[in-house]
């Protein structure tokens, strides 16, 4: 899966599109995985672009999970942007949206988490 990644106020922009269930999830978190590595304290945050994802499955979901982690625990900074309404339906029944913080816009994200680098 291509991420499309792009820089925008000293974050990184990561943008999946289309879904992400079990045909892709295995793509998506391989697509992910050098993003991930390089997301630790004192580098740049990484924000998932979600505007052009139509669907996001249970095992997308726990590709997320897993990228929050271990973000966390290298003391990284990882947040969502851009739900379009579907994949936002299914973040709030799953309780994602108390995971990750979740931003209308990708600028917004880039605004708020652009000084940390």
């Amino acid at each position: 899966m291509d991420l499309h990644p792009n820089t925008m106020d000293g974050v990184k922009v990561l943008a999946p599109s289309g879904r992400i269930d079990h045909t892709s999830a295995d793509s998506f978190q391989a697509a992910l995985e050098p993003h991930l590595a390089q997301c630790r304290d004192h580098e740049p945050p990484l924000v998932i672009d979600m505007s052009a994802v139509d669907y996001i499955s249970s095992v997308g979901l726990r590709v997320l999970m897993v990228a929050a982690k271990q973000v966390k625990a290298q003391n990284g900074c990882i947040v969502i942007a851009a739900l379009t309404p579907m994949v936002k339906e299914v973040f709030e029944i799953s309780r994602f949206n108390l995971v990750f913080d979740l931003f209308d816009s990708v600028s917004a994200a880039a605004r708020t988490h652009g000084t940390r680098a």
